[in-house]
């Protein structure tokens, strides 16, 4: 399962949704979505543009977390 921990990096860089969507150049249901993990997809240019505006890694906004239910091979 994929985390977003887009809200947590956003509060350190003390930056609001409004701000980061015009900064991107996305709208901020978009946004919105991807913060609260709506989407079940992100362009890669999308990540980027996130991780230029706040300065940080993908592995920063996104975590990878096993899910106990999954069947293993």
């Amino acid at each position: 399962m994929i985390i977003l921990r887009l809200d947590r990096v956003m509060a350190d860089r003390k930056m609001s949704l409004n701000e980061l969507a015009d900064k991107v150049g996305i709208s901020n249901v978009n946004l919105s979505n991807l913060k609260t993990g709506k989407v079940k997809a992100i362009r890669f240019s999308t990540l980027d543009a996130i991780c230029r505006v706040l300065d940080c890694s993908p592995g920063d906004i996104l975590e990878y977390k096993s899910d106990d239910n999954t069947e293993k091979f």
